[in-house]
């Protein structure tokens, strides 16, 4: 299996919308491409920077489907976040594989 995490830290007069906006329409629109199995939203609570911390793991069974994700619908969805939040949160993003 394959986590893509996206580590999130969202300036504090932001949180709040910014959190409602990630349930309610960013996540079930990563999830409706249909190319993850699932996800986690975590919040980081050991954290030195200003504002708030998020990781959100979404699942996905091969690269392949990473790939596709990547190539056919992280570019529309990452540009949504940039309009609606512009400069109020800085993301980054890391490839990992679950070892069972």
């Amino acid at each position: 299996m394959i986590i893509y995490n996206v580590t999130i830290n969202v300036d504090d007069n932001t949180h709040s919308a910014w959190l409602e906006w990630m349930q309610q329409i960013h996540i079930p629109d990563v999830l409706s491409t249909g190319l993850f199995t699932g996800y986690r939203l975590c919040r980081l609570l050991d954290v030195e920077d200003e504002g708030a911390t998020y990781s959100v793991q979404y699942s996905c069974k091969s690269l392949d489907e990473y790939h596709r994700y990547k190539a056919e619908h992280a570019p529309r969805l990452q540009q949504e976040a940039l309009i609606k939040f512009g400069e109020k949160f800085t993301a980054f993003r890391t490839l990992l594989e679950v070892v069972e």
